[in-house]
Formats: C-alpha cells, structure tokens, sequence
C-alpha cells in the first residue's frame, strides 16, 4: 500500500514540474514582451501628440470648425462600446474585468432605454459575448498581440460609419490600461463625441497667423477621423502591454505555487517512504524474534529426548 502510494506521489510531482517549466516559460516570455509593448507605446506617443497639436493649431486660428465629431451628441437609439480583450487566457483577471464591465454597461443602456452596439476585439470578448447572446455588430481576432495601425483602422472602420451615420449616439472604449508593469487598471474612456477641451480652449492658445487651404470645415472631418484612429490604436498598444503585465504576474503566482506543491508533495512523499521503511523494519524484527524462538523450542526438545534415550540405555 505505501510502495503504491509513493508510485503516485512522484508521478504528480513530476506532472507538477512538467507545469512549472512551461509556465516559467510562459512568464520570461511575457516580460520580454512588456519590454516591447512598452517601446512601441514610445514610438507611437510623439504622432499622437503631434495631431492632437495639429488640430490645437486650427483651433487658434479661428476656433474649431463645426463637426459631426464634436460637441453634442447626436440622438440615437443606441450606444456604442468597444469592448477590447486578449486571443488567450492565462493572465488572470485581465479579459473577466473587461467582460463583466462591458455586460454592466449594456445592462445600463437597457436601463436608459437604448440598445447597444458592440465592436469586440479579442477571441474571448466574441465568444463570451455568443454565449451570453449578447449581439456584435463587428468582431477582431489577431490584433491584441502586436497591434499595428492597420487593425486600429480596420476597428475604426464600423465606429465611424456607425457614429456619422446616426445608428450611435456615443461610443465608449472598456480596456485595461498599462501604467506599470505592476500596475494596470480598468478604464472606459469615451470616444465619441470627442470633447473639445481636449484641443484646449481659445482662451488658452495663442492665435496663429495662418490660411488653411480649402477651409477649416473641409479639413476637421478627415483630420478628427485619423484622430479617432490614433486614439483607438494607442488604446491598443496599451492594452497589449496590460495583457502581456497580467499574464507575466499570473504565471508568476503559478510558478510559485507548483513549487510549493512540489514541497509540499515531497514532504508527504518522504513521510510515506518512511513509513514503508519502518513496517519492513518492523516485520523484519518480528521475523527474526518468531525465528529465534522457534530455535529455541527445537532445542529444547531434542535436548530432553536426547537426555531420555541415554537414561534407557543406562
């Protein structure tokens, strides 16, 4: 029985080291990432700053041209959300946050008495959304990994139709934001209607002596639309980094769990050995003392016939 049960213990031992390499695996290979995550949310920030600088600069000229993109919202029957998730799991509470908020924001539309459009980027937000017979109106795969511009354009593509052509009133982004790689936090940002004081305020800017070439209401409409883009590929990048912080920390908790599982298994393990050892010793001793007194018996006996045959002779 405990020759049977040490066989078992050091299977699961050697199943739980099997886990721990592959999710210390899975844990170096997230930090790497972060680190690349990281430096492309540096390399697109300076664009980003730039054309909200851009439209700072057609704001002092004459103030901000009238757009369907700012201002009031328009009146919709519907409310536009962007529910933004990982192709995988492993990285603990990263894609059920966002899920759960984006099922508490529907709830609240309903509240309202709006319907939701929902844009899902990720493979869990599409399946978790079918299987809640939640409606999507447009569904990504493949983009949270390494997001390029190209995907932001691709996502931006219905937001915008919808949003121009009246169907939404509004549009919100559900993400995780990265701050650190410790550190990243749920957020909802609201991306349409775009607020203006976003481009600061007449009062704060300076005018600028310049003619925009056909007019400022020819150029807002294509300039915002790149700019919402931007904003969403920027939300990208850093849902990326939070992705690959979360799954980096979940496989680090799990990396240290299975090795206090293996000593754990261990313990309990070199315990059933030593019992094993004791009742060998144990029947070992017994043997040798049932041994030892049926000698002892033998003896005796063929002592005493012997001593009976010399005294008839006699």
């Amino acid at each position: 029985m405990a020759g049977g049960q040490e066989r078992i213990l050091r299977r699961r031992i050697k199943s739980v080291q099997s886990t721990k390499k592959i999710t210390k695996a899975m844990e170096l290979i997230a930090a790497s990432r972060i680190v690349k995550a990281m430096s492309r949310i540096s390399a697109a920030r300076p664009y980003y700053e730039e054309l909200v600088g851009v439209v700072r600069d057609l704001s002092a000229s004459s103030g901000l041209p009238r757009s369907v993109f700012l201002g009031a919202a328009p009146v919709a029957d519907k409310k536009g959300i962007l529910a933004i998730t990982a192709d995988r799991t492993l990285c603990g509470a990263y894609n059920s946050s966002v899920l759960r908020a984006t099922e508490r924001q529907v709830q609240a539309n309903r509240q309202v008495g709006k319907g939701s459009f929902l844009v899902a980027v990720g493979r869990k937000a599409n399946s978790y959304l079918k299987y809640r017979e939640v409606p999507v109106e447009s569904s990504f795969t493949e983009v949270t990994d390494r997001p390029a511009y190209d995907d932001a354009r691709r996502i931006a593509a219905p937001i915008l139709e919808a949003y121009e052509s009246g169907q939404v009133e509004s549009f919100d982004i559900i993400s995780n934001r990265f701050y650190s790689a410790g550190n990243q936090q749920l957020e909802i940002t609201q991306l349409l209607p775009l607020d203006p004081s976003k481009f600061g305020s007449r009062e704060d800017i300076q005018p600028l002596d310049f003619e925009v070439e056909p007019s400022p209401e020819a150029i807002i409409d294509p300039l915002l639309r790149i700019y919402v883009e931007e904003t969403i590929f920027a939300i990208l990048l850093e849902a990326s980094a939070a992705e690959h912080a979360a799954r980096q920390r979940a496989m680090k908790a799990a990396s240290d769990n299975a090795e206090e599982l293996i000593k754990t298994l261990s313990r309990v393990m070199n315990r059933a050995r030593q019992d094993s050892i004791t009742t060998e010793i144990t029947e070992i001793v017994g043997g040798a003392e049932a041994l030892g007194a049926g000698s002892k018996v033998i003896d005796e006996s063929y002592l005493l016939s012997y001593s009976n045959k010399r005294t008839a002779s006699a």
